[in-house]
Formats: C-alpha cells, structure tokens, sequence
C-alpha cells in the first residue's frame, strides 16, 4: 500500500509542479505561499474528481501485475529443467505431449480440490497435454503428511488413482486417513508408510518449495502453461485457451 500511496503521490504532484516549472518557478524556490496554493489545486482537484485516485491506483496495480508476469516469463525460461523435466516430479497425461502444464498444489488447498476433477478431465480430452505434479504443502503438517504420502505411492504405482483420492478427501489428514484412502486406491499402506521415509521424498518437496520462491509463487493451485504463470483455481475453459495460446494457434 506504501508503493501505491508514493507513486499516487507523485502523479497528483506531477502537473501542478510542471506548471510551475513553466512559470519559471523551480521546486526547491517555491514561496511558502506557492507551495499552497499548488496543495489547494490539488485538494481541490481531487475533490471534484475523486475517481482520479482509483484510476490511478488501478493504473499501477496493472502495471505492477504486468512486471511481475514479465518477470515470471523470464524466471520461467531460465529454470525450464526444473519444472518440466525434474523426475522427482509424477507426470501424467502424455508424456511426450506437445504442451506441458505444471501445477503447484495443497492437498488441503479447496481452490486445488476444485480444478482437479477439471484437469483430470482436460487429458483425458488433449492427449497433446503432459501434466507436471509439482507437490506444494503450505498449508501445514497434514499438508506436508499428504504430499509425502502422494510422492511415496510412486513407488507402488498409483500415484494418480492415490491423488485423485486426496483431492477427494473432505477434513484433515493424519497417518490414519492417509493409510485408509491408500487401501480403498489398491496401495499396500504399511510399505507406503515405509516408503514416505525414503531419501528421496523430502528433498522433493523441499524442492518444489526452492523453485516456487525462485518463480515467486506463493498460492496454489498455480499453473505455468508455455511460458505463462497463471495463479488460481482457472476454469476449464480457461485452460484450453492457454494451451491453444501455448501451441501458436
């Protein structure tokens, strides 16, 4: 709110200081009577104009919007390895897609628990799609328990039937909930218990952490399609777009 305020400041001082300039009067020799009677135009502009500072405030939140997704594209291409190709990370769809989506997710997210149905649905209809899982607990220790889970069911095959059960799931998790949907998907739950003990299950995650922060997302679900970052639970619709903007057509 204090880059707003500074740069809403600074416009509503623009005109009325060139205005001055132009009069041959400089800032730094303004009068004390020039300097108000300039803050009285502004109050006074203001006043009978006062949606001047909403648009100037939506003004810079798009500017600040559009920087920040520069910024991503350009994170984006620099760390393409790590997000399409880490095999840390479950793939789904077809893994030699024409169009790779990545998603960032909580178990425990209820925008991630909406669009899962949705993007199940998506590769099942573009068999160009290749999905990239990127586990995101950010939500707490049942978070973190799920996302350990999921990882681990890897190893027995079923990491998308084990998923989709997660993403299913109403309440909170512990070992217990954990262990019940891993036997109602096939999954053997004492080796899955085991397994979220791996070596390799932790460095995963913290992993997955590293590149968000890098790429500076900080909610879920978020998605990068081609080289975009999109944030939030995009509807289906949505998605078809982007991956159609994604292949050039």
């Amino acid at each position: 709110m204090k880059t707003l305020f500074s740069a809403l400041l600074a416009l509503l001082l623009m005109a009325p200081l060139a205005s001055a300039q132009e009069a041959g009067m400089t800032p730094d020799g303004m009068t004390g009577a020039q300097k108000t009677e300039i803050e009285k135009i502004v109050h006074d502009y203001l006043l009978k104009n006062p949606e001047v500072i909403r648009e100037a405030i939506q003004a810079l939140q798009a500017k600040e919007e559009q920087s920040k997704a520069d910024a991503q594209t350009e994170l984006v291409a620099r760390n393409k390895d790590a997000l399409f190709n880490d095999p840390a990370s479950p793939v789904d769809g077809n893994p030699m897609g024409d169009v790779t989506v990545v998603e960032f997710f909580d178990y425990r997210c209820p925008y991630c628990k909406a669009v899962a149905a949705p993007l199940q649905k998506l590769i099942e209809e573009d068999k160009g799609v290749r999905l990239v899982m990127k586990e995101f607990p950010i939500l707490g220790q049942d978070s973190i328990l799920a996302s350990q889970a999921a990882l681990a069911s890897v190893g027995q095959g079923k990491y998308w039937e084990f998923h989709q059960a997660l993403m299913e799931h109403k309440g909170q998790f512990d070992m217990e909930v954990i262990k019940g949907i891993a036997a109602k998907v096939g999954l053997d739950p004492a080796k899955l218990e085991a397994d979220m003990q791996g070596d390799k299950i932790k460095p995963a995650i913290s992993a997955n952490h590293a590149l968000a922060k890098t790429l500076d997302i900080g909610a879920t679900p978020t998605f990068i399609i081609g080289d975009q970052v999109v944030e939030g639970a995009v509807p289906l619709e949505q998605l078809k777009e982007l991956i159609k903007k994604a292949r050039g057509s």
